[in-house]
């Protein structure tokens, strides 16, 4: 193809775009403009950098002498502040001009701050990016109590690091339940139980209504009821809303994000296409790392002669936070009387368990305190597949000898081990077969591993499984 690509953001999803764009085609040439000025990292491994787990130099998704070894002109710290689609360029806040031929949106999104008083304060960070997890650390050390405001995801495990960094912690979520969005009610209530048992109390249906403040920090936060919360320090994960502004001036078509079609193109600019966080496609802004990989992947294949479409993502959702095991798909909040509906519930140990089934087929799923069948769901779901006889084998697993189940024996390749970067069990195989020995190795040739990191076990498993066989195979330096 003809010109340059400019992509503009360098976050998950557009440091993905540039990868797979120069794997695939040596000569393009491609431009890409980062407001951060870090590296590309991790975004989904902030929580872990945050318990403190993993060091933020660890998170880094490209390595910094990467750009220029594969000639990609990378401008990081450079902000774009303008679009011109007559004259296809783009304008630096440093009042450079930049001309494309292709132009990629990967702007991401911003976390939403509520306009109430006090949330401007010292001792308030919303938690977003790299810099905000090093300041919410920095305030941390010395601090004794913290309030984190939203219980979805992010909040979740913003609230379980700061647990474990010795903060007692308050979640104070407007909504009826913890993470409305993925769990049902009895869920969330299961949930919320297991994290009170890990030193977070939390409060639902509770609204905020400002931060009270001396001399200039944040000394708590006051709800609608009158009470106060002391707290010294207030992490905002309210949520987030795309960054659309630069495409809303540029006089695209923008609802809640960048209207796309199938082939992730503006409607109004063939030249323009938008990915990740900032994209709607039919209707849908995702919010997770996989389907921004996904849209990655596709945009990279039409821009280098391809025929791809984009069709949409399955959203998978995991909670990582010590002590929490969570996996969450589809249409969970459906009833009896919508679907077919399997449940377990062992409130007292933490464990909830919820299939939901239409025309013999996984819509939806929730495993909570227990994830042994995850990955059977996910392949289920993923693939709209028929679902066993024997219900009860989709959340207990060993009850059903036919069905895929989360050990490597039994696993069949074409199981998905990598939800993120959509890594199957047989190239997992196919990589210790060529010599690769332990998950690092794995991860440099699938990428396994390398997204929200919950599969990590499963790789280790599968890895240590194929090294009890009794066909070898040479190691990466040829030894066997």
């Amino acid at each position: 193809m003809n010109g340059q690509i400019v992509v503009v953001g360098n976050g998950m999803a557009g440091s993905r775009l540039v990868s797979e764009l120069r794997a695939r085609d040596r000569n393009l040439r491609i431009t890409v403009f980062g407001a951060e000025t870090a590296q590309p990292y991790n975004r989904v491994l902030l929580s872990n950098v945050l318990a403190g787990v993993t060091a933020p130099g660890d998170i880094g998704l490209t390595d910094p002498a990467w750009y220029a070894a594969n000639g990609v002109d990378a401008r990081l710290g450079r902000e774009i502040v303008a679009i011109d689609r007559v004259r296809k360029t783009v304008t630096c806040a440093d009042g450079t001009v930049t001309p494309y031929g292709t132009l990629v949106l990967a702007t991401g999104s911003a976390p939403v701050v509520p306009p109430l008083p006090g949330l401007d304060a010292e001792g308030v960070v919303a938690f977003r990016t790299l810099d905000d997890c090093r300041a919410i650390i920095r305030m941390a050390d010395g601090a004794e109590s913290a309030v984190v405001v939203g219980g979805g995801l992010l909040g979740l495990e913003a609230a379980r690091g700061l647990a474990g960094r010795g903060l007692r912690v308050t979640v104070v979520h407007l909504g009826g339940h913890l993470m409305e969005r993925q769990l049902d009610a009895e869920a969330g209530g299961v949930l919320r139980r297991t994290i009170a048992g890990l030193g977070v109390r939390t409060l639902v249906g509770a609204r905020l209504t400002g931060a009270p403040t001396a001399g200039g920090r944040v000394t708590g936060v006051e709800l609608d009821d009158g009470v106060v919360l002391p707290a010294d320090l207030v992490v905002l994960a309210c949520g987030i809303r795309p960054e659309t502004g630069l495409a809303r001036a540029a006089g695209l078509t923008v609802d809640r994000g960048v209207v796309v079609d199938d082939r992730l193109r503006s409607v109004d600019d063939p030249d323009v296409h938008a990915i990740g966080e900032c994209a709607q496609h039919q209707g849908t802004v995702y919010g997770l790392v996989a389907p921004a990989w996904e849209q990655a992947r596709i945009l990279a294949d039409l821009l280098t002669g391809g025929d791809a479409r984009y069709e949409g993502s399955r959203q998978v959702t995991r909670l990582k936070a010590a002590g929490i095991e969570l996996a969450a798909m589809g249409e969970t909040g459906l009833g009896d009387d919508e679907a077919e509906v399997i449940r377990f519930a062992d409130p007292a140990r933490g464990t909830y368990k919820k299939v939901v089934i239409r025309d013999d087929r996984l819509i939806g799923a929730i495993l909570l305190g227990e994830t042994t069948t995850a990955g059977t769901l996910t392949q289920l779901y993923d693939r709209a597949a028929p679902v066993p006889s024997d219900r009860l084998a989709l959340l207990f697993q060993g009850l059903d000898p036919a069905t895929p189940a989360d050990t490597p024996v039994r696993m069949p390749d074409a199981a998905t081990v990598c939800v993120c970067n959509n890594v199957s069990k047989g190239r997992i195989r196919a990589c210790w077969e060529a010599g690769a020995r332990d998950v690092a190795d794995v991860a440099a040739e699938t990428r396994a591993t390398t997204g929200c990191g919950g599969c990590r076990d499963t790789v280790e498993g599968i890895l240590e499984w194929l090294g009890t066989q009794e066909v070898t195979f040479p190691t990466r330096s040829g030894r066997r």
